[in-house]
Order: C-alpha cells, then sequence, then structure tokens
C-alpha cells in the first residue's frame, strides 16, 4: 500500500514538473544547477536585474529578490538594480560591462527589454537581435557560469498583436537570441493574453504597460515556477560553463559594447559638465543627478572622438531642446543623426543614437559638429552626452 501511494505521489510530482517545463510560457532551456549549487552550498549569491522602467521600478524585481531570500533563508544575497526607465537593449548591450559585469560574479541575471524595444526605442529586427545579443553574448563570454532568465513584459499593442496571432517584433528577435544561446524565457506577456482570452484576468487587473502588484506578482510567480522546476532535477556536483555557440547570430551584435568618456572631447565650444538642471526647462530624473556630460549648444561647434572598433553611438540624454549631431567618420561625408525623440518634448529623454555600424574593426576617427538645423518639434540645438558607447 506504501508503495503505491509513494509511485502514485511520484508519477503526479513527475506529471506537474513536466507541465511546468513545457509550459508555453514558461520556457525553460538549459541548467540552473549553478546559481543552486551557490545559493545553497556557498551560502552567498550575487543576481543582477537589467532592463527598463519594469525594473527599475518598485515590481516584479524585489518580489522576485523576496521569494530567493525565503527559499535560500540562510544566504547572503546582493541585488544589483541596473535598471534603467526608458532604455532599451543598445543601451543594455553597452552599459553592461560598467553596471552589472565589473559588479563581481553574478550567480543569476534576469533580464527584460521587450517593451522598451518596441515602444521608446521603436526597433527594427536586427537592432532587436543586435542589443539582445550583445547582453547575452558578452555576458556569457565574460561570465561562462551565469544563470540567465528574460521576461517578455507587455505594453497595449504588442497585446493586441498577440491577441490577432501575431509575435512583436522585439519578442521575435529575442527568442531567437535565447534559444540560440539556451537561455530560458518568462513569457508573462503571452501568459496575459491567454489569461484575457480565458476571461481570468483583465488588463486593468494586470496594471497596464508598468504592471500592478497583481501583474509582478505573476511574473514572480512564473519566474519561480521556471526555477523551481529546474532546481528539482538532479544537481551536478560542481558549477559548469555554459556552451557558448562559436558564432554569433549577428556578427555587428555589440557583444564587445562599452562605455568611452566623452571628457576627452571637451573643448572651449563642447563642455564636460554637470549641466545646471534647475534652469534647464524639460523634467530631470534622479538617475542621472550629479553625472558629468559633453554639452554643446553652439550651432557649428565641433569635436572628435577616437576610438577602436565597428561601431560608434551616444547614450544622451535629449531634452526639449535637443538638436541634431552631424557625424563624419574618418574624414568621409557628414551623416545627419537627431537626439530629439517623441518623448523628449516634456523629459530630459535617455536613450542611445548610434552614428556609425558595421565598420572596420580597427582604430577610426569621428568629427561631431552640431548641426544649424534642429527637429521642427525642438525648442532649441542642444547636445548632452553621457557616453559614447563603442563596439
Amino acid at each position: 500500500m506504501k508503495l503505491i501511494t509513494f509511485l502514485t505521489f511520484f508519477l503526479l510530482s513527475f506529471s506537474c514538473m513536466a507541465a511546468e517545463e513545457t509550459s508555453r510560457n514558461v520556457i525553460l532551456r538549459g541548467s540552473y544547477d549553478n546559481s543552486l549549487l551557490q545559493f545553497k552550498g556557498r551560502k552567498s549569491g550575487r543576481v543582477a536585474f537589467m532592463g527598463g522602467s519594469i525594473t527599475q521600478m518598485n515590481g516584479y524585481r524585489p518580489m522576485v529578490a523576496a521569494r530567493l531570500k525565503k527559499l535560500f533563508p540562510e544566504t547572503m544575497f546582493e541585488f544589483i538594480n541596473a535598471g534603467i526607465s526608458s532604455t532599451c537593449s543598445t543601451t543594455g548591450a553597452f552599459r553592461l560591462r560598467s553596471q552589472v559585469l565589473e559588479k563581481g560574479k553574478i550567480d543569476l541575471f534576469f533580464i527584460e527589454f521587450a517593451v522598451n524595444d518596441d515602444q521608446d526605442a521603436g526597433h527594427a529586427y536586427r537592432e532587436c537581435v543586435r542589443g539582445m545579443e550583445g547582453i547575452i553574448r558578452q555576458a556569457r563570454s565574460v561570465q561562462p557560469k551565469m544563470d540567465i532568465i528574460v521576461t517578455h513584459f507587455v505594453n497595449p499593442g504588442m497585446l493586441r498583436d498577440l491577441q490577432s496571432g501575431k509575435m512583436p517584433v522585439p519578442m521575435a528577435a529575442h527568442e531567437e537570441v535565447l534559444k540560440k544561446y539556451g537561455v530560458s524565457t518568462i513569457f508573462l506577456a503571452r501568459e496575459v493574453a491567454d489569461r484575457i482570452k480565458a476571461g481570468t484576468l483583465t488588463w486593468k487587473e494586470f496594471g497596464g504597460t508598468h504592471p500592478g502588484p497583481a501583474g509582478n506578482a505573476i511574473a514572480a510567480q512564473m519566474i519561480g515556477s521556471l526555477l523551481k522546476t529546474a532546481w528539482s532535477k538532479r544537481v551536478a556536483q560542481a558549477q559548469k560553463d555554459h556552451p557558448m555557440p562559436s558564432e554569433a547570430i549577428d556578427q555587428g551584435s555589440y557583444f564587445n559594447g562599452v562605455f568611452l568618456s566623452p571628457g576627452g572631447s571637451a573643448n572651449d565650444d563642447w563642455k564636460w559638465q554637470v549641466p545646471n538642471w534647475k534652469e534647464i526647462p524639460g523634467g530631470f530624473r534622479g538617475t542621472f543627478a550629479g553625472m558629468k556630460l559633453l554639452c554643446s549648444e553652439r550651432s557649428g561647434s565641433e569635436t572628435s572622438v577616437k576610438f577602436k572598433g565597428s561601431a560608434l553611438g551616444a547614450y544622451v540624454l535629449a531634452g526639449p531642446d535637443a538638436g541634431v549631431v552631424e557625424v563624419s567618420m574618418d574624414g568621409g561625408p557628414w551623416k545627419r543623426v537627431e537626439l530629439y525623440h517623441r518623448f523628449s518634448r516634456g523629459l530630459h529623454y535617455p536613450r542611445t543614437v548610434m552614428f556609425a555600424a558595421d565598420l572596420e574593426p580597427k582604430e577610426h576617427t569621428a568629427r561631431l559638429r552640431l548641426a544649424r538645423e534642429s527637429n521642427p518639434a525642438s525648442k532649441g540645438s542642444v547636445a548632452r552626452i553621457l557616453q559614447f558607447t563603442v563596439n
């Protein structure tokens, strides 16, 4: 009788595990033994979260952190919040090294950029691949034992696409990367669509693009389900490197992305300074308080930057007075790059603009010139550069 009871319990447990593992919205790829061995065996752990405002806000991130602390009560955790509102996966690839990898060994890494690649950056498929592959390949190259989970959050437009049977561009592009690198997906966006169709959830109950407590709880529960399934398997005796594809999906992906300080490009017209934000119209986020930027407001003013790599761009704060930067690469023709964004009207909006990509990977010199004509919606012609982005 006891044997039958045990077998019944075992089969029920196995069927539940299999259902979790094969769920279309909780997609387990690869092993999570490394993080389990670290948290349970060494009783310490460093967990990082990267994304836009959905990550930066008090949402799914602290919920997941609380779950981990409850699951491993004797483990000393360090949690890194690398969420920055409005930023996309392109910016993520360039800020990954300084804001995540240089913090030390990362045991478990959570990423979300689907919404911002869509509504903020408006990326085409190629840029979505280049940003996400830039993050995943760089992370695994520098720290090959890092366990990674990517969550696809959702906005109204993406929800409508899913409800009509279409896959939103960022999610399709990110999934190509995640499948290639064996990284798990929490398909929260499709879970929301499924529950709304079934009548068990409404968009209002979920909380919208920036989910409310109920929406974030769904995300945290799905992450918990994935980790429970992964950690219930037979665990390896020692940590192992995750497999790395020999070739990238796109050789132009930003997996060698770094920040390059623009301080060396300062001159009489391009000032390396902390702007007096109190006297500059437009909203300003405290995230950037006290930071020096390379600033110019004189049309026609020039500066230059030398770099080694295959791509150059700039991580900027583009406010109501954002202008146009003209760029000449290695003495070539001038190219106009618009800094002003549709969200710049009332906010000094953080974004990355690429000046040149697919260059020969060698030393280059770029000349930058502030254009005389800016976007018709802009109230000025100003450039404020936080960092140059170099691949």
